[in-house]
């Protein structure tokens, strides 16, 4: 099996980013009189950013449009993240050992732009040579385009690519894409797959081992 690249997702894959997703969520919610809770958290879990302010809309009972909710959940996760971003356990070293390698890597995120990019900017060296965020691709997670553009960014065949993800919509996209997919479960439950395998975490692993779940 030979990878020519590495395909990161960002939120919750490699950063731990959906503690801030969460108290925006319950901050924005509530000043509708909703109560957020674990099954919304859930059911927005890797997007689109539309259909969570879609569904965050319906929840408030229309007294706002989708897109009012999807830009303002942004405003506040982006405010967060320049704060500081959290970086998941084992992501850096992971980050780092694929480097070392010389396998290229891009970040390929359903998060708009803005927060890609923050994200970017406060990591402490350079890993990405490119990054596709939702604001680049007409179709984001799960349709495969975000993936395919990413690999055509860096001149390789998607089909000789590992991504990395953590929801079941990255899971899909992924999929779909042709790519080999190492899956990080948390929320929602994933099933393993011909070319998808499971891990707990990034923690303790490397490039080599992730390979090798797939022998």
């Amino acid at each position: 099996m030979k990878i020519e690249a590495v395909l990161f997702d960002m939120d919750g894959t490699l950063i731990d980013s959906e503690p801030y997703w969460l108290s925006s969520e319950i901050e924005l919610m509530a000043e509708f009189g909703y109560i957020w809770t674990t099954s919304d958290q859930a059911a927005c879990l890797g997007g689109p950013l539309e259909r969570v302010g879609q569904y965050m809309s319906d929840l408030a009972g229309g007294q706002r449009e989708g897109e009012y909710f999807h830009h303002s959940l942004v405003d506040r996760v982006s405010a967060k993240f320049h704060s500081g971003i959290s970086i998941v356990p084992g992501g850096l070293e992971i980050l780092r050992d694929v480097k070392a390698a010389n396998v290229p890597m891009a970040l390929v995120s359903a998060s708009p732009r803005v927060l890609v990019q923050a994200a970017i900017d406060s990591l402490p060296e350079h890993f990405f040579a490119s990054s596709v965020s939702s604001t680049d691709v007409h179709q984001t997670k799960p349709h495969p385009e975000s993936y395919l553009k990413a690999a055509e960014a860096l001149n390789v065949n998607i089909e000789n690519c590992l991504v990395i993800e953590d929801s079941l919509t990255g899971v899909q996209s992924g999929m779909a894409s042709g790519a080999w997919v190492v899956a990080i479960p948390h929320i929602v439950p994933i099933q393993a797959a011909d070319r998808v395998r499971l891990v707990s975490s990034l923690a303790g692993q490397n490039l080599e081992r992730l390979i090798s779940l797939f022998d």
